[in-house]
């Protein structure tokens, strides 16, 4: 049934009015990222026929706000999980994407992760990385660098105790199923149209069928980080980046 929807900043559309008490932090980058994805859905004319299966994140509130067919939150680390199964349910030509925080993706969630790579499920599963569990109050994350003080780790993360962060980007681009892994972030207006292109490419080798497709993005956590926003955008550009370098690093036709 048709139903006159209101439009704000692109589709997919909001069910509610605005304003709207969304439950984002100030400089948080869940909006952001999020809209990087739903114009990229939008331009790719695939924004009524995506199905969005959201994690264990601050950023699941965006599956209950808009009109996609969305299921969230699932449990923790297993959205590439459920996209697989339902893959396995749905037609061929209907895209699905996972929505992730780097807690969720790549801690409890690296089995799921990894091994929906090595199927090449044909999915595309999104991780925004503020590096700690944003969540649950700002504790230590695979992804927390070197240094970095959290809850957890009130002096720093320490190389000789906490050990080193792990790259999700890089480590699934080594797995032979997955047909496109980059990181961007969204520091810039520069750095948002880069992100966009390699959210626009991933969602493209799904719809050309060729296998499973990641993006990570970084993403600024003021609270936890104990840091005003703009200070966060130069701590991504100088600190974070030096360790989640942006770009590219697989992007191939035919997997393996």
């Amino acid at each position: 049934m048709n139903q006159k929807k209101e439009l704000v900043a692109g589709t997919p559309s909001l069910k509610v009015k605005l304003p709207l008490p969304l439950s984002f932090c100030q400089g948080c980058h869940h909006g952001s990222a999020v809209r990087v994805i739903w114009e990229s859905l939008e331009e790719l004319g695939i924004e009524d026929n995506t199905i969005f299966i959201g994690g264990v994140t601050c950023g699941s509130i965006n599956a209950f706000i808009t009109d996609v067919d969305a299921l969230a939150p699932v449990a923790h680390g297993r959205a590439p999980d459920t996209a697989s199964g339902m893959r396995r349910l749905v037609d061929e030509d209907t895209i699905i994407i996972t929505y992730q925080g780097d807690g969720d993706a790549i801690a409890i969630g690296t089995e799921s992760l990894v091994q929906a790579a090595g199927r090449s499920e044909r999915i595309t599963v999104f991780m925004v990385n503020n590096a700690n569990y944003g969540t649950t109050g700002g504790q230590m994350a695979p992804t927390t660098i070197v240094g970095q003080k959290t809850t957890t780790t009130p002096l720093g993360r320490g190389k000789n105790q906490e050990g080193f962060p792990l790259s999700a980007a890089e480590i699934v681009a080594g797995i032979k199923g997955t047909a496109y892994s980059a990181r961007g972030s969204l520091t810039s207006p520069a750095n948002y149209t880069k992100t966009k292109k390699y959210v626009k490419k991933a969602l493209q080798k799904q719809i050309d069928k060729v296998g499973f497709s990641f993006v990570e993005i970084l993403s600024a956590c003021p609270p936890n980080w104990g840091m005003p926003p703009t200070e966060c955008l130069k701590w991504i550009d100088t600190e974070l980046a030096k360790e989640f370098p942006l770009g590219e690093f697989k992007d191939v036709d035919s997997p393996g």
